[in-house]
């Protein structure tokens, strides 16, 4: 389904590692003098306990509950817990009451206003989030829980519920030197709910549009009398249609925590998750004519079809997560740190696909069949010491680590013929007759793969001055991806890789909030996935340089950012035009672009969040059809705002109303760029009222259920949009 080589003077280790080793002679005659650590102002990574409900006053941690919509910190950038206005790069951080207020239901639909990042690209997709981040796809290799990866491919893909999420983070530019493989692009990383020092009880009705209906709950708190166990039980359960016809839209979701604290310097937290997805209807490739354009007959496709059957139609997934984070502090300095996770996914998907129209008045859909049932398990680790301290110049925040990778998939595919051999029958766009036989898909890919990844890594946050942070890190990455191919022993073949990473960043913090930034980084993604000969993919790389400014007002709660950004992609991969099953990688894509967002509690009660990212994207090395071109289903142009108030005081305490609207530019449907997909607006709502710990809400999405497109992949693979969706909920807190 549905990279540019590197340019000017690359960073060499000798390079990085020497702007971080300091002359320490006369450190003692310069030690009143020095900068402290704590004009640094990073603290250890936060991985104490939460707090237990909204009126709580713990200080907010990068791993905690973000205390409204305001976040002021994140590990997400440094693997350190630093505060947002002293990290130079671009992030952006959607916490647990943002999600809530705005119902969000996919982690696609939270991130909808935050900038540089484009979700749900191919439609409301009922098995997973799709994420563009600066024009590139971060859906593959850009998905983090808890700083560790989700990686998936070949429809062997994870989804994580929201309602479990403490906070999401967005980072954009390249992450590798701390991540190793991960899109130029950015990540999204979901900050999973833990274990609560206080105790927290919290229960959830809800459902509305499409039969849906559901129930959550979150429980937490100490687990015994000394205040060494604490524990965290988060779960839901819905049952739903999908937008389409025929289609379910199950989940079976919950996620067991708890803490171990022995004593104050030392925290061991296990966290774990079960998930069961059942749906269908998944993916409604439609012609580009019969969807943004009328077709030959003069109609559009109602969004409501279902271009598969009920006979064959079904996408069924268990997933489950497993580890745990380990901290200990050893001194005044030193802190170690290691989080370890095992994640596991089995996917059956089977349906029928549309593939464009069998006769010339455009009335029945050609399409094909497909079956795919891969499984694959994901072992992570990664060990980390930092050190705190001062050279008796300058102020450190010294990051050292080890993480290793292993990705096992076994990955099956198979298709019936394409048409016109027509083993599938039409579907007539007017009057559609499901439960058609066909004949069974036949395998066309049989493999099994493995992509193991060892790296190495180091980073510095130095305290040049009390306003001047410089930020210096470089990672080694060794990997190994060995693809066996069951079909064609032939083509089993080994790609051993070995690449060099790194980033700078300086960051000036004036006393009145502002803090303009420089960053430059590089990135190493290692590819799993093989071409049309099975032959495994060679890692894409990149390199970008970022300028921004950060502005936290003194005195206001709020965060205001801009950012100017120039980042290259080569080895990219394109789906391959002779077999849509299959992908090449060539060429490479530069993107170029402005982002600025503004996040806010302007007054009690009143929360408001802005966003608009415009972006030039062109192929520079490829094709005569795709060079100087804007790459296909990438728009390049949005702006979102979302304002929501609650009344403090009087007879009315409690009770509130929101509001956003979504902006989205033009796309293109072909390679050529002379099929355009519109732009489009839509509008959210919502209405809601909190008394003695119940909270009722309506919210309505797409309120005016506008029709649209959000984009196609080609000029037979279209993807409507969400249709207007009604929620209503009704959660009590105790």
């Amino acid at each position: 389904m549905p990279s540019m080589p590197m340019r000017g003077r690359p960073l060499t280790r000798a390079a990085l590692t020497g702007a971080s080793l300091l002359v320490l002679a006369g450190a003692a005659e310069a030690q009143q003098n020095a900068v402290t650590l704590e004009t640094l102002s990073v603290e250890g990574s936060g991985a104490g306990l939460g707090s237990g409900g909204p009126g709580a006053t713990r200080p907010e941690t990068a791993l905690g509950p973000v205390p409204g919509y305001v976040a002021s910190r994140s590990a997400t950038a440094t693997k350190t817990d630093t505060p947002l206005i002293r990290t130079p790069q671009s992030i952006s951080v959607i916490g647990a009451q943002q999600i809530e207020a705005q119902r969000s239901q996919t982690i696609s639909e939270a991130v909808r206003y935050t900038p540089g990042i484009y979700a749900n690209q191919f439609g409301p997709d009922t098995r997973l989030d799709w994420f563009l981040i600066r024009g590139f796809s971060a859906t593959e290799t850009g998905l983090f829980r808890d700083g560790l990866q989700l990686f998936q491919t070949a429809f062997a893909n994870y989804r994580i519920d929201p309602f479990g999420a403490e906070r999401i983070e967005v980072l954009r530019g390249p992450a590798a030197t701390l991540f190793g493989g991960s899109p130029v692009g950015g990540l999204v990383n979901i900050v999973s709910k833990r274990p609560t020092a206080e105790p927290l009880r919290y229960l959830e009705l809800g459902g509305g549009s499409f039969n849906q209906r559901y129930a959550a709950f979150d429980l937490g708190g100490p687990a015994d009398d000394s205040g060494h166990w604490f524990y965290r039980l988060t779960g839901r359960l819905q049952n739903s249609d999908a937008q389409v016809r025929f289609a379910p839209e199950d989940r079976y979701y919950i996620a067991p925590a708890f803490t171990y604290k022995p004593d104050g310097a030392t925290t061991f937290t296990v966290l774990t998750s079960f998930q069961r997805d059942e749906t269908g209807g998944a993916g409604q490739f439609l012609p580009y004519f019969g969807t943004v354009r009328p077709n030959a007959s003069g109609l559009r496709i109602a969004r409501t079809l279902n271009a598969s059957d009920p006979l064959v139609d079904g996408y069924t997934r268990n997933q489950a997560n497993l580890g745990y984070e380990f901290e200990h502090h050893v001194d005044d300095v030193w802190t170690v740190r290691q989080n370890v996770r095992f994640s596991f996914t089995e996917v059956r998907d089977q349906r029928y696909v549309g593939n464009g129209y069998a006769d010339a008045a455009q009335l029945e859909l050609a399409r094909y069949g497909f079956l795919t049932t891969p499984r694959a398990g994901l072992f992570t680790v990664d060990n980390q010491a930092q050190a705190r301290f001062s050279d008796g110049y300058f102020g450190h925040t010294l990051l050292m680590g080890v993480d290793y990778k292993r990705y096992s998939l076994s990955d099956n595919q198979g298709a019936t013929p394409f048409p016109p051999q027509f083993p599938v029958p039409s579907l007539n766009i007017l009057s559609p007759r499901y439960f058609q036989f066909s004949s069974a898909p036949a395998p066309y890919r049989v493999v099994n793969q493995q992509l193991q990844q060892i790296g190495l890594y180091a980073q510095d946050q130095i305290a040049l001055t009390d306003r001047l942070t410089f930020l210096i890190g470089g990672r080694q990455d060794f990997v190994s991806n060995t693809v066996q191919d069951k079909l064609v022993l032939a083509n089993s073949t080994v790609r051993d890789e070995t690449a060099f990473t790194g980033r700078l960043g300086l960051i000036y913090n004036f006393d009145n909030g502002l803090a303009p930034y420089v960053t430059y980084g590089t990135s190493f993604n290692p590819t799993a996935g093989v071409d049309g000969n099975n032959r495994p993919f060679k890692a894409d790389k990149g390199e970008q340089i970022e300028v921004g400014a950060k502005f936290q007002p003194v005195g206001w709660n709020t965060l205001f950012t801009v950012a100017a950004f120039d980042l290259t992609r080569s080895n990219v991969l394109t789906p391959n035009p002779a077999n849509v099953f299959t992908n090449l990688q060539i060429g490479a894509v530069r993107s170029r672009g402005f982002e600025a967002s503004a996040v806010a509690n302007l007054a009690e009660g009143l929360n408001l969040v802005a966003s608009y990212t415009i972006y030039g994207l062109r192929t520079i090395e490829g094709t005569n059809l795709d060079l100087g071109r804007v790459p296909v289903g990438i728009p390049e142009t949005f702006a979102s705002l979302w304002a929501d108030y609650t009344i403090p005081v009087g007879d009315w305490k409690g009770f509130g109303f929101g509001g956003g609207v979504n902006y989205v530019g033009r796309s293109y449907a072909d390679v050529a760029n002379s099929l355009k997909v519109p732009e489009y607006v839509t509008f959210d709502a919502a209405v809601h009222y909190e008394r003695d710990g119940w909270r009722a809400a309506i919210n309505i999405q797409n309120a005016g259920d506008k029709r649209f497109v959000t984009s196609c992949s080609n000029a037979t693979s279209c993807f409507y949009g969400t249709q207007r969706r009604i929620i209503a909920s009704l959660g009590y807190r105790w």
